[in-house]
């Protein structure tokens, strides 16, 4: 493949030179308080005395206030906001399209800086209003591994995962467009950051498997649920996974959110073709990872997702087989009606066998919620999320690079 530039305007000249000799700026997102303070001293920005101090400062403008700009920390001098301008950045990333269902539910695309992948790279974010509560949906990678069968997601290729500002930064802004900041001039001793919020809940449901970007979720979700900042209750934060197991007991010790698991079959040979991780890690050592699960009470129950899939997954011996395999673990069972999207085989079960297979999960003692599809019109239902990102092949990448060196310092 050959690529071809129209390099004769100017002003494209002028974008790529600007490009290849001015340096990103770092974002503070996503950075711990400790490596806030050590990138503040490191710039020359505060002296080290300083920096624990300004630290919290500009973690309380990032995080309890959702300031995007160094221009409205107004307990901070004009001169110090001038140099934390030069070396750092705030912003929030680009929303490219901004979707709101006949229902309420809002979608994102959200484009991000290349970092290794060619191109700047784009994701979804489903943000999901109720009666109570407010849940966004947010994803851990561009596109996916996976290849679930029955996921529009996984027919996307894995580009690149997610960093922590990247994964933070969809909470952040999904809070500005609905107005879950406070004021400006809201004084501090009225903000209550836990309560009364839209975004009530966070769900790791999006594009991508959580686990197999497990440092850069970590770091996201400590601080998501951190007390001083964005305050999400860890019992309002749900990790999904597909079934990682060697991370699953990490998950719990070390994030300590609540955990459910994208399950979808009772018997390995089905689940080899729904969710093909399960040949990896078969069901005998994910419900074994679910049991040992850190915290695991009926307080703390383990979600268990069920797409309902027509003439595939819905019969009554399928719902005993799920009984069966779940006996001990306390658990709540998501059933999932199938959300249709363009080129797949599978039909959504008729609604009669999804409430007679829940019903008979619930004469089981378990609870068996029937999830209502929400945003389907605009393609932001469970299973939909996908976007046009791929990741170059080197021998582009290493053509646009090129391109753009040899554009460096010309006049």
């Amino acid at each position: 493949m050959t690529l071809s530039f129209d390099l004769t305007t100017e002003g494209a000249r002028d974008a790529l030179r600007a490009g290849a000799t001015q340096p990103e700026k770092q974002s503070l997102i996503g950075l711990t308080r400790a490596e806030l303070g050590e990138a503040l001293v490191a710039s020359g920005t505060v002296p080290e005395r300083q920096a624990k101090m300004r630290a919290q400062q500009l973690w309380h403008w990032m995080y309890v206030r959702g300031v995007s700009d160094f221009a409205g920390m107004f307990n901070i001098s004009k001169d110090l906001r001038a140099e934390l301008d030069k070396h750092f950045t705030v912003a929030r990333p680009e929303i490219v399209e901004e979707q709101i269902s006949a229902d309420g539910t809002r979608k994102w695309l959200f484009r991000f800086p290349p970092r290794g992948a060619g191109r700047p790279v784009e994701i979804e974010t489903v943000y999901i209003p109720e009666e109570g509560r407010g849940t966004l949906c947010i994803s851990s990678q561009v596109g996916c591994t996976l290849t679930c069968s029955f996921c529009h997601t996984g027919t996307q290729k894995l580009v690149r995962n997610l960093t922590a500002e990247e994964i933070l930064a969809q909470l952040l802004t999904a809070r500005d467009r609905l107005g879950d900041f406070p004021d400006r001039d809201t004084p501090d001793g009225a903000i209550v950051p836990a309560e009364g919020r839209k975004v009530s809940n966070i769900v790791m449901m999006g594009m991508g498997e959580p686990l197999y970007n497990f440092e850069a979720v970590k770091k996201a979700l400590l601080i998501a649920s951190d007390g001083d900042g964005l305050s999400l209750s860890k019992r309002r934060i749900t990790l999904s996974t597909s079934g990682v197991v060697p991370e699953i007991f990490r998950t719990g010790e070390e994030i300590g959110v609540m955990l459910a698991i994208s399950l979808h079959a009772t018997n390995d040979d089905l689940r080899d073709l729904l969710v093909p991780i399960n040949k990896k890690y078969p069901l005998k050592d994910l419900i074994a990872a679910c049991r040992a699960y850190p915290g695991l009470s009926n307080a703390k129950r383990i979600t268990f997702e069920y797409v309902m899939l027509k003439d595939v997954n819905d019969s009554i011996e399928d719902a005993k087989g799920l009984i069966k395999l779940l006996k001990g673990i306390p658990a709540k069972i998501n059933l999932i009606p199938f959300n249709p999207w363009p080129g797949t085989n599978y039909q959504c079960s008729d609604w009669e066998t999804i409430e007679k297979f829940a019903d008979y999960i619930n004469n089981a003692g378990y609870a068996s919620p029937i999830r209502t599809p929400r945003g389907r019109d605009i393609l932001a239902a469970c299973g939909q999320l996908k976007s046009d990102s791929e990741r170059m092949r080197k021998v582009d990448r290493l053509a646009l690079e090129a391109m753009m060196i040899a554009g460096h310092g010309e006049a």
